[in-house]
């Protein structure tokens, strides 16, 4: 890069991305001062400007990587996720039943967060390859593996909600790389269909046919649709099979993922304490550090995944606006700069970490606002814990990177 100093950087940031950021982690920190300021639990919130000043710190060491670094590192660092996902079941520690934590100076770590990007950065090498086509059944196949190793050891740990942003930001990287939108319906179709069969029999049967006909109507390969068909069926079938066969808690478990409601006293109580906390923030909310329902705990852990309910209460639905908006830029902005970048696995990488983001936003306010089930999502940049704030961090900092070098010979 040409100029000396910091100043070339800094003229060739993207303020449109870094700015929303910023401002997401300050009210992060606001929202988790204000959960654990009058108990024993600030030193949370201490932990937690730690940990701000080493995300930002790895950005910042981001944004120095040579141009071409995360392309010709990507498998590396692959490999190296792969390790510590492999090292942490041997030596890891379990935190809330998952064993997927290292210890580290009072610190907890967590690998999932990290393999998360180094996957997209393979995926990316991958699909990029001019030899890679998404017409041969092989090729999707090992794109498929890329994703499914590291994706069989987090759930080992096990950590379903980790597990499944990877196969979200597979399917959106396979689309972003051009894979037509047949051929993603039907690779979903298998967990549409587990799903409905849980729900209602009727349900994962008419999405059954709707795949094959469709695959049928498109592709005019009437055995390929049958096949299709029989696999989803089986699936279907095969679901409410274990499903009728389960023990009665594990079943009484399930129902409650789906509908808090039916559990208010005990699984359910997080989310409907939450709606409770949004709820009543009213239009401008009850004042900073006095919000009630946050204020006096009826909100358990409040400053992990369900930390969008304290700026809510507190700020009310002009607060809530005001984060939307910040992350509804931070990805429109992404997604044009995808657009925008002249290599191929540059722009693979950024869609495909803007998805990441993406998700984790969508499900984290979800949970707080009770419609969508709870399965440990963090908000980026504003849920409390060190592994996915420095994540999210590092992300941002590829995704700056790649714009400032878009080119590729700058």
């Amino acid at each position: 890069m040409k100029g000396r100093g910091i100043s070339p950087y800094v003229r060739r940031l993207d303020w449109m991305i870094l700015a929303p950021v910023l401002l997401l982690v300050a009210f992060g920190l606001l929202a988790i001062f204000s959960a654990t300021h009058n108990a024993e639990l600030i030193v949370k919130f201490q932990k937690q400007i730690f940990w701000a000043a080493l995300g930002i710190l790895s950005l910042l060491l981001v944004l120095l990587a040579p141009p071409r670094f995360f392309h010709y590192s990507a498998y590396l660092l692959y490999g190296a996720a792969l390790l510590l996902l492999s090292l942490v079941l041997v030596f890891g520690h379990t935190v809330s039943g998952n064993a997927g934590w290292f210890g580290i100076g009072g610190f907890g770590v967590q690998p999932s967060e990290f393999a998360k990007i180094a996957t997209i950065l393979a995926l990316a090498r991958y699909l990029s390859d001019r030899t890679t086509s998404l017409r041969s059944l092989p090729d999707i196949g090992k794109a498929i593996g890329i994703v499914a190793l590291p994706w069989l050891l987090i759930f080992m740990q096990p950590d379903f909600g980790t597990g499944l942003v990877y196969w979200v930001f597979f399917i959106s990287m396979l689309f972003w790389s051009g894979a037509e939108m047949l051929l993603l319906i039907v690779m979903l179709s298998p967990v549409l269909v587990a799903v409905l069969a849980i729900i209602d029999l009727w349900y994962f049967i008419l999405a059954t046919l709707v795949v094959a006909g469709l695959y049928y109507i498109v592709r005019r390969n009437l055995g390929f649709a049958l096949i299709f068909f029989a696999f989803n069926l089986s699936i279907g079938f095969g679901v409410q099979y274990a499903y009728e066969h389960l023990p009665a808690y594990q079943k009484a478990r399930i129902a409650v993922f789906i509908d808090p409601s039916q559990a208010p006293l005990s699984a359910g109580w997080n989310v409907i304490q939450s709606k409770v906390a949004v709820g009543s923030g009213g239009l401008f909310g009850k004042g900073y550090l006095q919000g009630t329902q946050t204020q006096l705990r009826f909100v358990p852990e409040q400053w992990t995944d369900f930390i969008f309910c304290v700026p809510a209460e507190e700020f009310g639905f002009i607060g809530a606006v005001i984060i939307l908006l910040l992350y509804g830029l931070l990805f429109i902005r992404g997604l044009v700069i995808a657009k925008n970048l002249e290599l191929r696995f540059a722009s693979l990488v950024v869609a495909g970490l803007v998805a990441m983001l993406a998700f984790h936003v969508v499900v984290s306010i979800g949970m707080s606002l009770g419609t969508i089930p709870v399965i440990g999502i963090p908000l980026p940049f504003m849920s409390y814990g060190g592994s996915f704030f420095i994540t999210s961090m590092v992300a941002i900092g590829i995704i700056l990177h790649a714009w400032m070098y878009r080119t590729g010979m700058e």
